[in-house]
């Protein structure tokens, strides 16, 4: 899968929004030049522990498939060899404070001066035009604005954080798209664009249905553990050794459920009798279902369930999917080749072209790897 080979992308980015968005582009094939700051580096680089050989797992899972180059930009001889990467870039991707990048003399205008074909992306925290636009923002900070916090966590309980970078990482994949969208477009046009993409727009648009309930009604989605709006049986239950999901999403999976529960009564109980009726009364089902779960293992209610089929899901432990059969049938994680890391595997790419996943080219570089000895010369960065 290598549609972008011969593209090259100029990566100005730390953390993990910016870096997954080139992480994308690289794994279709672009050649990823990702510029750092001398000495310290990308922040993930320090992230940790644990830590692996000397590398961060942060850094080392979101930068494969880049090389890596140190610049100053307030020292002129830095900021000139950077200006001759700008003349060669089909894309910048940043995110960089707001205004930090065009206060070194390399914001859109400046850039796209320089190099008209050049696809420009900002990744903000806020976006562009509000009160709050030039603030820095975090992935929590951002769960927290959002009102996705507000909705994590158990119904009596504290908030809790999605336990992964969902807003860095989404936005990473909007910034991706966008790019591949202006490439198609700069096709048509011969010109370059600038775009952005950032953290709170993700946030929103990972919530279409809940804002869809709030201006129908008003209705402010309240925490409901690992539940949902709108549709009841759709959560985790707990059984005589762990705890299962069940997700019975229609009215015959309902049925089926019930079937399996050796709960008829349920399928005919007026408070469950459709959809709506089950949402209304979550709390008294869900107590009837774990009830009914009690005195058989989470393996058991599984396979019993998956026979009639109702979906469901054991909750596991990244242990076990990491281990587990089916994950390694799909070939998951892949492995690449590190100068530190023996045995290093990372995950690919969630796509497969005629059955092959994005090739896995190059690790995670080390800091200032690809610093060519020529990199005051005019000729720009070797392809």
């Amino acid at each position: 899968m290598t549609s972008l080979t011969g593209l090259r992308v100029l990566d100005i980015t730390t953390s993990v929004a910016g870096p997954f968005a080139t992480l994308i582009l690289g794994d279709l094939g672009a050649d990823v030049i990702k510029v750092e700051r001398p000495v310290s580096g990308d922040d993930t680089r320090r992230w940790g522990p644990p830590f692996w050989n000397g590398e961060s797992p942060h850094f080392t899972a979101l930068n494969r498939n880049k090389r890596s180059v140190t610049l100053d930009l307030k020292d002129e001889s830095d900021a000139s060899v950077f200006g001759s990467l700008v003349d060669t870039a089909d894309v910048l991707i940043q995110n960089l404070r707001p205004g930090a990048l065009a206060r070194n003399g390399f914001g859109y205008a400046a850039c796209a001066e320089r190099n008209p074909l050049l696809i420009y992306c900002e990744m903000t925290g806020f976006g562009s035009g509000g009160t709050l636009s030039d603030l820095p923002a975090y992935d929590p900070l951002m769960q927290a604005f959002s009102g996705l916090m507000s909705m994590t966590g158990d119904e009596h309980g504290e908030p809790a954080r999605i336990p992964v970078s969902i807003l860095d990482q989404g936005t990473g994949m909007w910034a991706a798209i966008a790019v591949l969208d202006a490439l198609r477009d700069r096709e048509r046009t011969g010109v370059g664009t600038h775009l952005e993409v950032s953290l709170l727009n993700t946030a929103l648009m990972w919530q279409p249905a809940q804002f869809g309930n709030y201006f129908a009604d008003r209705t402010v989605p309240q925490r409901l553990g690992s539940g949902t709006i709108g549709i009841y049986p759709y959560a985790a239950f707990p059984t005589d050794d762990g705890w299962l999901v069940i997700a019975a999403g229609n009215q015959s999976l309902w049925l089926a459920l019930c079937e399996v529960l050796a709960r008829p009564d349920l399928a005919v109980d007026p408070r469950f009798i459709d959809n709506p009726a089950r949402v209304a009364h979550r709390n008294e089902l869900s107590d009837e279902i774990a009830a009914a779960l009690a005195g058989r293992t989470t393996a058991c209610w599984a396979d019993a369930l998956t026979h009639a089929g109702v979906p469901c899901s054991p909750i596991h432990s990244l242990d076990q999917v990491a281990e587990h059969e089916h994950v390694a049938a799909i070939e998951a994680f892949g492995a690449i080749e590190h100068p530190n890391i023996e045995d290093f595997r990372t995950v690919k790419l969630p796509m497969r072209n005629n059955g092959r996943y994005p090739q896995l080219r190059l690790p995670a570089p080390l800091l200032g790897e690809h610093q060519p000895r020529w990199l005051d010369s005019t000729d720009g960065f070797e392809r």
